[in-house]
């Protein structure tokens, strides 16, 4: 009987955060976005639900099974698309009519 190899365990990064705001700014948590992992080299790019998709626009993420071929298309992407979109949408991100450009700027005027 041949003996098995013992299996390697494996590490793999499947989420970024991106903001503009820092990480100990208390107003961080609610404008941040997230890359994460979704298989197969893609990446989707998501906020409260919702995935950015190539023409800029965040549209509410339906359930796997109903997820059209066309709709992945435009919002999944390589690494390196997803963090450029994200980085892109970061100032923009808005909560209560506020953007986490408007809170970054707050920070900065704050004695």
């Amino acid at each position: 009987m041949t003996q098995q190899p013992e299996p390697v365990a494996t590490c793999q990064a499947t989420e970024y955060e991106v903001s503009i705001l820092l990480e100990g700014d208390i107003n961080r948590s609610v404008f941040v976005i997230t890359v994460q992992y979704r298989g197969g080299g893609r990446w989707a790019v998501t906020r409260h639900g919702a995935c950015l998709g190539i023409n800029g626009e965040w549209s509410r993420e339906a359930i796997p099974s109903e997820r059209e071929d066309d709709w992945l298309a435009t919002h999944r992407f390589d690494l390196d698309t997803a963090l450029r979109l994200a980085r892109e949408a970061a100032p923009h991100v808005a909560v209560n009519g506020h953007t986490a450009m408007d809170a970054y700027r707050r920070f900065l005027a704050a004695p």
